[in-house]
């Protein structure tokens, strides 16, 4: 188990109580920004609480194209779909300065016979998540680029949003990582984007887009 510090103690505090038990297991690390911290293909061992900043998990094949798959806040937790001994199913990289602490299998199973509620938090992450890429893959081959950037704009999931008299935020997202998301080039996007800003849907600024009004379904 972690020695606490001072700034490990503040770091641990801002956690749920039921996490809060799992990351005190698991050893400090600190990563600058762009660092992968996951490679998909690899062997998993641990499991990632997230003290500090944000990370993104993705794929990308040999080509460099990537698929976005979403991003994970502090106070969350990532790593888990690989502690049955397989392979990562994707990468993680980190999008800002981000520390986290790193808790072995061995580690979580022991968490797991100390605290079995925290099991069932554990199976509904890897449900929801075994759902979110089920639609995923459902909107990637039913729907079209339109449709998929509506699902990103409309659901927001892993987004950082805020809500003011205009309408709801998306902050701190580009279209790059909106075509990640959607599996589409950026510029294809960029030219939607517009079209929904002309249309008054949207509202568009720098790393900014406000939600205006209900998207059409169909463009």
């Amino acid at each position: 188990m972690s020695s606490f510090t001072s700034s490990s103690e503040d770091l641990y505090a801002r956690l749920p109580p039921e996490l809060r038990a799992l990351a005190v297991r698991g050893l400090v690390r600190s990563y600058p920004k762009k660092a992968v911290v996951i490679n998909e293909g690899e062997i998993g061992d641990s499991l990632f609480v997230l003290l500090k900043g944000s990370v993104k998990a993705f794929s990308m094949d040999e080509s460099g194209r990537e698929i976005t798959f979403g991003r994970i806040h502090a106070g969350d937790y990532f790593g888990e779909m690989s502690l049955d001994g397989g392979s990562r199913s994707a990468s993680v990289i980190t999008v800002e300065p981000s520390t986290c602490a790193v808790v072995s299998r061995a580690d979580v199973g022991e968490h797991l016979a100390a605290a079995p509620e925290f099991a069932l938090n554990l199976v509904m992450r890897v449900i929801r998540r075994a759902r979110d890429a089920t639609e995923a893959a459902r909107n990637m081959a039913l729907l079209d680029v339109y449709g998929r950037l509506i699902a990103v704009l409309e659901k927001q999931d892993g987004l950082t949003t805020s809500t003011t008299a205009a309408g709801v935020t998306l902050e701190a997202i580009t279209h790059q990582e909106i075509a990640s998301r959607v599996g589409a080039s950026r510029e294809m996007v960029s030219r939607l984007l517009k079209d929904l800003e002309k249309g008054g849907y949207i509202e568009m600024e720098t790393k900014r887009i406000t939600l205006l009004k209900k998207l059409p379904q169909r463009w």
